[in-house]
């Protein structure tokens, strides 16, 4: 055992690194990093970084796509043993656009203990900040490089509610939000680059407007979409005078409008105007 290292419980410990400033990995991460046996990585040089940045001295090996289904068993057999082990992505959060899932199944399956181990996510952090609806959300991943396969891929989100999530590379960038127009409409999206690095940008406009931004630049760096919803279709209006007839009759036209207007996904002003014309054409002595 390393001097600075803390005891672990055997296991698998799926563990979140920074997606850029090293300053966002958390205490247990580090922990956790300096007292498993072993860190499973995508590029040994890459985690060879943080490592540096924090005095890890574990020993780390590769594990990604290219070496997964041959090292796989081994790790397993290292676990069942009462081995801990880390895993952790170049970036972010492990299993998202990674294989890891396949391990974390096989460990679950050979009766090992898994512990997340939580922190940055390029998908939530590029979520938090851009001012799209955050309440339903899907994360649909890398779109495929081809065009073809890339438009039916899109076609398949188009009925889907909430916002929509996507990672891209810089060079398809511009051809993957034409076909997103194409697929979904010209929605409101959010295109995030470099996310917390010196030269993180947020650029915000309809698809139809980005994809002729990008047409023929090609920015660097890793890069999040994130699609509107689709607007959904006007509320029935004798649904909503019915219910802000119900809501005057509890509260004032104030709230009973910003209850509708909550409801409803509709402008505040506009159930404002329908609550006054509901209360004031009540019969005397009458609630609406």
């Amino acid at each position: 055992m390393r001097e600075d290292a803390i005891s672990l419980k055997p296991g698998l410990y799926v563990t979140a690194t920074p997606i850029g400033n090293l300053g966002d990995i958390t205490y247990r991460a580090v922990e956790i990093m300096k007292g498993a046996d072993l860190i499973l990585c995508e590029d040994t040089r890459q985690t060879a970084k943080l490592c540096a940045a924090y005095d890890i001295k574990t020993p780390r090996t590769a594990y990604q796509e290219h070496n997964a289904a041959r090292v796989r068993p081994e790790i397993v057999k290292r676990l069942e043993s009462g081995g801990a082990v880390c895993l952790v992505s170049d970036a972010g959060t492990p299993l998202i656009a990674d294989p890891g899932f396949k391990l974390v199944r096989e460990a679950v399956e050979a009766g090992v203990d898994v512990f997340p181990v939580p922190g940055p996510s390029a998908v939530i952090a590029a979520l938090s900040a851009s001012g799209a609806p955050s309440d339903r959300f899907t994360f649909g991943g890398f779109p495929p490089p081809k065009k073809g396969a890339r438009r039916k891929f899109f076609d398949g989100f188009a009925d889907t509610r909430g916002t929509l999530v996507f990672y891209e590379t810089g060079n398809r960038l511009g051809d993957s939000l034409a076909d997103m127009k194409d697929a979904l409409g010209d929605r409101e999206a959010v295109v995030a680059r470099e996310l917390t690095k010196i030269h993180e940008t947020f650029y915000r406009g309809a698809l139809g407007t980005l994809a002729s931004d990008f047409a023929d630049a090609t920015p660097k760096g890793e890069i999040v979409v994130l699609v509107f919803p689709k607007a959904e279709a006007a509320p029935d209006e004798s649904e909503v005078n019915s219910f802000l007839c119900g809501a005057l009759s509890q509260m004032s036209v104030k709230e009973a409008a910003a209850a509708a207007a909550e409801k409803f996904s509709m402008p505040r002003r506009i159930a404002y105007e329908r609550a006054l014309a509901l209360r004031d054409n009540a019969a005397p002595g009458e609630k609406p």
